[in-house]
């Protein structure tokens, strides 16, 4: 069966454009425009894998990060945050939220799916 991938961007290009990556390695994919309602859809579906987004309306990347790691169900979920901001303080920042990766927009389709296969095994 297909893993299941949540992207979390309020920007609909980008979402759009992670989708079609993942989904063309196979993966099947969800998105939410924003870290609430990315929260939302967590919490009613399983996903094996998030690629969040930081600079978000409603709720932040770091914010749905901690939440996410907070539940007992979701603490092992891998999440990627892929974000414009690249400062090394920002993924440290990413980092001690709970992502198990940082990636620098623009992402190319193989840095994508290659770190996508590498943390769902």
């Amino acid at each position: 069966m297909a893993q299941k991938v949540l992207v979390i961007d309020d920007s609909p290009i980008v979402r759009n454009l992670h989708s079609v990556m993942l989904k063309s390695a196979g993966y099947i994919v969800a998105e939410a425009e924003n870290g609430y309602d990315g929260l939302e859809k967590a919490m009613s579906t399983h996903y094996d894998l998030m690629v969040v987004d930081i600079n978000m309306p409603k709720m932040d990347g770091f914010t749905f990060c901690r939440e996410i790691r907070s539940s007992e169900e979701h603490k092992n979920v891998p999440i990627i945050i892929v974000s414009t901001e690249a400062e090394a303080e920002d993924k440290m920042q990413g980092f001690k939220a709970g992502a198990n990766l940082y990636l620098v927009k623009p992402v190319k389709a193989d840095q994508l799916i290659q770190n996508a296969k590498m943390l769902l095994g």
